[in-house]
């Protein structure tokens, strides 16, 4: 059962209120002004707030302001329930993340609608959307196509041929890249010139965003595995639709950390993790970024790019794959890499 916290003061309003949500089948609590919502809502974490404005002790911006800071509230769907009809009011608290607004009085329909709409759309919220391709879904699901196709109509469309540089460490961001044909690396380069890739990707897939959200300097280059077309979506745009969009800009966040927390372990596996298990790993990595029927056919993998991947010389990464095929794990025809044992692959023993 969802729990639903109401904040009111007016006691009659609050009452039934409360009731015609009971009726609903949500579980509610009430609280009679700001101070006493802001420390229920820490308490026991509600579903949902609906909060009135105009309350003594701490209004209702105040309460939004108090919980939206602390991250055991600031993704709780937040719906002003208020008498002000002013639209400078309504602006005001949509701009401080609010996700409705209705005005009394009110029909009872109007309300649990808006309830309703808000479960739905946190619902979208608990599907995994752990990459960027899955953060196009995810603006397609909360936001409608509008913003979407809002986003692609400002696309700047490149070709870069194999092995070109799309944009190299240390330069500034200035766009979102969305790859439409072919595969793109980001790597790091020390300073032999020895290459460490770090991401893979694929059509469908974006990248350069963590740098565009932190507004710092690219931390890895990025080139063209094979002869590429990607679109370039200007910062502005991109940032537009991030703060115009709170659940789009919070699963982006995660999205970020999950990326974080990926590198980390990938550094720990180069750390501790035997030769053959990372090249394995690498091999595993390239294929989770190409279709199925290509994947049947066989890859042409740059053999350098297994190296870069594994964090080994190219000539252990060679003899490495070589004892694969022997082993009738890989498949290895014209240079093209087929994978015939994925799971032994896998978990292959470290």
């Amino acid at each position: 059962m969802k729990k639903i916290l109401l904040i009111e003061d007016n006691i009659e309003i609050r009452e039934n209120t409360a009731e015609i949500l009971e009726l609903d089948g949500y579980e509610v609590e009430v609280a009679e002004n700001g101070k006493t919502g802001v420390e229920k809502a820490l308490k026991s974490n509600p579903d949902l707030i609906i909060c009135d404005i105009m309350m003594p002790v701490l209004d209702g911006y105040g309460v939004l302001h108090l919980l939206s800071k602390n991250p055991q509230t600031e993704a709780i769907p937040f719906i002003f329930l208020t008498a002000k009809a002013d639209r400078g009011d309504y602006r005001k608290g949509m701009e401080m993340g609010a996700d409705d607004y209705i005005t009394k009085p009110f029909e009872d329909v109007e309300l649990l609608n808006a309830i309703e709409s808000r479960f739905k759309k946190q619902g979208l919220m608990d599907k995994k959307y752990e990459n960027m391709k899955g953060l196009e879904q995810l603006v397609k699901d909360v936001g409608g196509d509008e913003d979407l196709n809002k986003l692609k109509e400002s696309r700047e469309k490149r070709t870069y041929k194999k092995k070109a540089e799309i944009y190299r460490e240390e330069d500034h961001p200035f766009y979102l890249f969305y790859l439409e044909k072919g595969r793109v690396k980001t790597y790091k380069t020390n300073e032999d010139g020895k290459e460490l890739i770090v991401g893979l990707y694929s059509a469908g897939d974006y990248f350069g965003h963590a740098n565009l959200m932190t507004e710092t300097p690219y931390t890895e280059s990025a080139s063209a595995i094979e002869d590429c077309e990607v679109s370039l979506i200007p910062k502005s745009d991109f940032n537009d639709l991030l703060y115009k969009n709170k659940q789009v800009s919070q699963k982006f966040i995660g999205i970020l950390s999950k990326e974080i927390k990926d590198n980390e372990e990938q550094l720990i596996k180069l750390a501790y993790n035997s030769v053959r298990k990372r090249v394995s790993e690498a091999l595993i990595k390239f294929f989770e970024h190409i279709d199925e029927s290509e994947a049947a056919r066989g890859v042409k993998i740059s053999r350098e790019d297994i190296s870069n991947v594994a964090g080994t010389s190219l000539e252990t990464a060679i003899r490495t794959l070589s004892d694969f095929k022997d082993e009738k794990l890989i498949e290895i025809t014209s240079g093209r890499i087929k994978i015939l044992e994925h799971e032994k692959l896998k978990n292959l023993r470290n």
